[in-house]
C-alpha cells in the first residue's frame, strides 16, 4: 500500500467526476436557451443514478470475477468485501479507491450520450434508459477491456483510459438512439446557433482539467506513466485545438472560441485509449489529425446521412473514439507500458493493430444492439420522445418547470 498512489488515484477520482458538470455547461452552451436546463439536467441527474448504481450492481459487474469474457459476477455488490485494502486491480491502493476511481467513467459515459438527443428526447425516458443502458452495454464492456478475464483483453487489444469503453460506446449508442427519435422539428429549415459561447468554453476547460484524472489517473500510482499520459493528454488537446482554429480559419475565415472548444475536446477523446501506450511525439500527430476526421464527420457526414446529432455525441465522441482506438494500433509501444503485447503497426508489428481493429467492431456490435434492446424496453413505459408542443416551448418548462433564464430575453431561444 502506498499513501502517495492513494491520495494520487482520489484526487483523480475528483477531477474525473468534475468533468460531468463540465460536460453539463458544455452541452448546455451549445444547445438552444429553451433547452439549456434540460441539457445541463441530462448530466446532472446522471451523477446521482450511476453512483448509486455503481455501488449496488455496477462495480462488480464490471469487474467481478469473469462470466465467459463478457461480464463480471455480483460478489461485490454494494461493495461488500471491497475495502481498504489492496484489490486485484493495484497492490499499492486500496480496492475501494480503485472501486470508486472507476465510478466516475461510469457517470461520464452515459452523460456523453445525452448530446445527440438534445432538444427532444423526453426525459423520463432518458432516466430508464440510462439505467437499462448501463446494465447492457456499459458494465459489459468495461469488463471486456479492462476486468480480469474480459474477452477484448484477451485478444491483445488495449485501452488504456476510455476509448472504447467510454468514447466508441457513448458516441455509437448516441448515433443509434437519434435515429430512433427523428430529427427535431424543423431541423432542415431552422438556424440552430450556439446561445451561450462563454458556457461551452467553461466545459471545455473543466472538461481539460478533469481529463488529466481521467487519463494520467488511469495509471493507478504517482509514477512516470502518469506523467507520460499526462503529458500526451495536454499535447493532444492543444495540437487538436490548433488544428481545428487552422480549419475553421479557412474555411469560415475566421477562428472561433466554439470551435477552439471543439478542437481541444476531441484532442482529448482520440488520446484517451493510447495516453500511456503511445510516445509523446506520436501523440502531437494524433492531435493535429483528430480535428479535421471530426470536423469531416460532423460538416459532411451529418449532412450527407441526414441524421439529428444535435450536439455531435457520435461526431466528436464516436469518431474521434475509434480513431484513438486506430491510432493507439498504429503508434503503441510495449517499452512503455507492458500491458500491451505487442508494439504497434509503425514500429512493424500488425497483432496489435488487428487486435485494436477488432475490439472497435465488438464494441460497435454491442453499443448498437444493446442501445436497440434499451429503447424498445424504455417504449415499454414511456415514449422516448417529447410531444411537438413540449418541443416548441422547450423542454426546460416542459420537462422541468424551470427557465434558465426567467428576466433576460436577449440570447437565443
Amino acid at each position: 500500500m502506498n499513501s502517495g498512489d492513494t491520495a494520487f488515484v482520489l484526487v483523480s477520482a475528483a477531477l474525473v467526476l468534475l468533468m460531468t458538470p463540465g460536460l453539463a455547461f458544455f452541452y448546455g452552451g451549445l444547445g438552444r436557451r429553451k433547452n439549456v436546463v434540460n441539457n445541463m439536467m441530462n448530466s446532472f441527474f446522471i451523477m446521482g443514478v450511476a453512483i448509486v448504481m455503481w455501488v449496488a450492481v455496477g462495480y462488480s459487474l464490471s469487474f467481478g470475477s469473469d462470466h465467459g469474457g463478457v461480464i463480471g459476477s455480483l460478489q461485490w455488490a454494494f461493495f461488500q468485501g471491497v475495502g481498504e485494502s489492496a484489490g486485484p486491480y493495484s497492490k499499492t491502493i486500496p480496492h475501494m479507491a480503485f472501486a470508486v476511481f472507476q465510478m466516475m467513467f461510469a457517470v461520464i459515459t452515459p452523460a456523453l450520450i445525452t448530446g445527440a438527443v438534445a432538444g427532444r428526447m423526453r426525459f423520463k425516458a432518458l432516466f430508464f434508459f440510462v439505467i437499462f443502458w448501463s446494465l447492457l452495454v456499459y458494465y459489459p464492456v468495461a469488463h471486456m477491456v479492462w476486468g480480469q478475464g474480459g474477452l477484448l483483453a484477451k485478444l491483445g487489444s488495449v485501452d488504456f483510459a476510455g476509448g472504447n469503453v467510454v468514447h466508441i460506446t457513448s458516441g455509437v449508442s448516441g448515433l443509434v438512439l437519434c435515429l430512433l427519435l427523428g430529427k427535431r422539428n424543423g431541423y432542415e429549415h431552422v438556424n440552430y446557433r450556439v446561445h451561450n459561447i462563454p458556457f461551452v468554453a467553461l466545459g471545455a476547460a473543466l472538461l481539460w482539467f478533469g481529463w488529466f484524472g481521467f487519463n494520467a489517473g488511469s495509471a493507478l500510482a504517482a509514477n512516470g506513466l502518469a506523467v507520460h499520459a499526462f503529458t500526451t493528454t495536454a499535447l493532444s488537446a492543444a495540437a487538436a485545438m490548433v488544428s481545428w482554429m487552422l480549419i475553421d480559419v479557412l474555411t469560415n475565415k475566421a477562428p472561433t472560441l466554439v470551435g477552439a472548444s471543439t478542437g481541444l475536446v476531441v484532442g482529448l477523446v482520440a488520446i484517451t485509449p493510447g495516453a500511456g501506450f503511445v510516445p509523446v511525439w506520436a501523440s502531437l500527430i494524433i492531435g493535429l489529425l483528430v480535428s479535421p476526421i471530426c470536423y469531416f464527420a460532423v460538416s459532411v457526414l451529418k449532412k450527407k446521412f441526414g441524421y439529428d446529432d444535435a450536439l455531435d455525441a457520435f461526431g466528436c465522441h464516436g469518431v474521434g473514439g475509434i480513431w484513438g482506438g486506430i491510432a493507439t494500433g498504429l503508434f503503441a509501444q510495449k517499452s512503455i507500458n507492458p500491458v500491451a503485447q505487442w508494439d504497434g503497426l509503425v514500429f512493424g508489428d500488425v497483432r496489435l493493430f488487428g487486435a485494436q481493429l477488432l475490439s472497435i467492431v465488438v464494441t460497435i456490435a454491442v453499443a448498437v444492439v444493446g442501445t436497440l434492446i434499451c429503447a424498445a424496453v424504455v417504449k415499454l413505459i414511456t415514449p422516448l420522445r417529447v410531444d411537438s408542443r413540449d418541443e416548441q416551448i422547450g423542454l426546460d418548462l416542459s420537462q422541468h418547470g424551470e427557465r434558465a433564464y426567467p428576466s433576460f430575453n436577449g440570447l437565443d431561444d
